[in-house]
């Protein structure tokens, strides 16, 4: 029996959203990005496509993740793709930040091919990651880039979105934001990471009684000659 924990960290970019009713309403998408994580380890297993929407990208959407029409003419459709990404996904538990609004968009495509499919969320857990910093961090900025640059995690080359891009990103954080202490130690680019270990060993240290160093004979006769000249200069001065 496999009873490794099999998590997929998911995001996706659509032509657009409304600004009244349901977000993914008359929009579809055009990107699913997905990483698997198993045992708290990314496993190098993911499912990435762009999809073809039979419809136009929006012009606030194309300038988040800059994915223009002509670009995904020759693009599969969801229907094409639906069957390997619904094998992808089922059975594990779906990683997704602001998760309403991408599982509103999945479960509209695929409820357009499938009486069997009206939500993922009958076949996959759902955690919502948006959720999870609102609680860490209330009252403050939890988009993706507020989060990456909470958690010192290097994203200046994301100057677009990209559901790839940012279901790495995700997962990332994800595993900080679940795992206590292990931020500080995430960034390859911190040095002397043995500094950020036990704070108890440095206050042991320090309470520990100073060394007492005696002067020598050479280092007494020294300060013996140095108070005589001392004395002498004061004198000399009065």
């Amino acid at each position: 029996m496999n009873n490794k924990k099999r998590i997929i960290v998911l995001d996706t970019e659509t032509t657009g959203i409304n600004s009244v009713g349901p977000p993914y309403l008359n929009h579809r998408i055009i990107e699913i990005g997905a990483i698997e994580i198993i045992n708290r380890r990314f496993t190098g297993k993911k499912f990435h496509s762009y999809v073809k929407p039979n419809r136009l990208i929006e012009s606030s959407a194309l300038k988040i993740h800059g994915i223009t029409d002509d670009f995904l003419l020759d693009k599969p459709s969801f229907k094409d793709i639906a069957k390997d990404f619904f094998n992808y996904i089922k059975n594990s538990e779906l990683i997704i930040h602001n998760a309403s609004f991408d599982v509103g968009f999945i479960n509209q495509e695929f409820s357009m091919l499938s009486a069997k499919i009206q939500d993922i969320s009958n076949f996959c857990s759902i955690i919502d990651t948006l959720k999870i910093a609102r609680k860490l961090f209330p009252g403050k900025k939890n988009t993706l880039d507020a989060l990456c640059l909470r958690y010192k995690i290097k994203n200046s080359h994301r100057i677009l979105h990209g559901a790839i891009l940012d279901a790495f990103l995700l997962g990332k954080l994800y595993l900080l934001m679940t795992s206590g202490q292990e931020s500080i130690l995430f960034d390859k680019n911190l040095e002397n990471k043995k500094y950020f270990g036990n704070p108890q060993k440095s206050i042991i240290k320090e309470n520990r009684s100073l060394k007492i160093l005696k002067a020598n004979k050479e280092e007494l006769e020294l300060h013996k000659e140095y108070l005589r000249c001392l004395k002498k200069t004061k004198e000399y001065i009065l």
